[in-house]
């Protein structure tokens, strides 16, 4: 026999502060409704994912009609369909252009033949090649082999396959899915590789080979590289992303502060540029009225990507090994973390939304500090009393690293000799 219960919530009234279960008997509320008891000899105690009591009598009646959990099918939809519902849920949700682009090309985009070799195909398209029409066609094994198809690698398949869940998600919410298949899909181990910071003669090797960038006649010297001197520059001092540096507007700058970004609670945040920064913006031909590196035709994902192209050349001329834009922003987490800046402030400077981001992203100063905590450490221990006192029961490589004879936490004994 099936007996029905709610489960109740916190914020229900019949909560007793120690179960979920609560009161069995008070079910005059909307918490979720489960079913528990023995269905020929097979134990349910399962949710029934409704709050509707008059529902879930209807559904156990049926159950012990049958004799069996009947599971309910999910409607069908055309994989067209469906990814154009969701597609249209998240731009009413106003994503920016570059989520909204992600979703496209995990679901719709369409690749040529001859490109199929280097780029992962979409839903859409690998459902077309695998003869699924509907939704409910696409099952595990189906949507394994999808994942299987991508040509991304470790962090970039991690990212895709957060987006898959969220399609997943919306297929189940909407009935198409039974279950979010993609849950079931385990994430791709990676270890982070940190991006390493500018050395102070790397960005001197840059800043000299602004000079030798030559503009499209092949001249030296001209608007293309006094240009490329403020944005390197800036990029360096702003922390700004490569695509928000080149669209930075004008009136952003008041002074010397640089206006970034408003947080979630209403706060501006604000970085005061160094005044060679302000004076070599000052200077910069400008690309049009209101921007510094850009005309304001177009989009900022070509933006960025022409200025990464001009970065890439500029590296090669400065004989710069792995350059790339971000490394900027990395430069300056760097430089603040090594002057004991706290890591909450440079992760609100850096625009992240948990500090978590930031110790993951910026690991290369971990290593710098603990040599600089070690040395700090050393340092300080050259003063203490109790080092200087104890110094004669240390050893020679403890001097030697020390700068004192070090203090041997437990005295030293030879064999067979006894403590003193």
């Amino acid at each position: 026999m099936l007996n029905l219960y709610r489960r109740h919530v916190k914020s229900c009234r019949f909560w007793t502060g120690k179960s979920t279960n609560g009161n069995r008997k008070d079910n005059n509320c909307g918490c979720p409704v489960w079913v528990d008891g023995y269905l020929r000899g097979i134990r349910v105690n399962k949710s029934l994912d409704l709050r509707d009591w008059t529902r879930a009598k209807e559904i156990t009646r049926d159950w012990e009609i049958a004799g069996s959990v009947q599971q309910e099918v999910p409607a069908g939809m055309p994989v067209a369909e469906a990814c154009a519902a969701f597609l249209a849920d998240i731009e009413a949700q106003r994503l920016s252009d570059a989520s909204l682009k992600k979703y496209r090309v995990l679901l719709i985009n369409q690749r040529k033949p001859e490109n199929r070799e280097k780029h992962s195909p979409s839903l859409l398209q690998f459902c077309a090649e695998a003869g699924l029409q509907f939704t409910t066609q696409i099952t595990l094994p189906e949507l394994s082999r999808f994942r299987g198809q991508w040509k991304d690698g470790g962090i970039s398949g991690g990212k895709k396959l957060e987006r898959l869940r969220a399609v997943g998600r919306f297929f189940m919410d909407r009935g198409w899915w039974s279950e979010n298949l993609a849950l079931k899909l385990k994430r791709p181990k990676v270890k982070d590789a940190p991006t390493m910071s500018f050395t102070r003669e790397e960005m001197s090797a840059l800043l000299a080979a602004c000079e030798q960038y030559t503009d499209w006649h092949g001249h030296t010297g001209q608007e293309n590289a006094c240009r490329l001197r403020a944005f390197i520059l800036f990029a360096r001092y702003s922390a700004f992303r490569i695509g928000d540096a080149a669209s930075c507007a004008v009136d952003r700058l008041s002074g010397n502060r640089l206006f970034l970004y408003t947080q979630k609670t209403g706060v501006p945040v604000y970085v005061p540029l160094p005044p060679f920064v302000v004076e070599a913006l000052e200077r910069c031909p400008r690309m049009s009225e209101r921007y510094w590196f850009w005309t304001g035709v177009g989009s900022k994902e070509t933006l960025a990507g022409n200025w990464r192209r001009t970065f890439r050349r500029l590296c090669e001329i400065a004989g710069v090994q792995g350059g790339h834009p971000h490394r900027f922003r990395d430069t300056l987490a760097v430089e603040l973390l090594l002057e004991g800046v706290p890591i909450e402030r440079v992760s609100i400077l850096l625009g992240h939304s948990w500090v978590k981001i930031t110790e993951r992203h910026y690991a290369p100063w971990v290593q710098a500090r603990q040599a600089q905590l070690e040395s700090d450490l050393v340092r300080a221990c050259k003063n203490d009393p109790i080092v200087q006192r104890e110094s004669l029961r240390g050893d020679t490589a403890s001097q030697d690293r020390w700068g004192v004879r070090m203090v041997a936490t437990y005295p030293r004994h030879e064999k067979g000799e006894a403590p003193k």
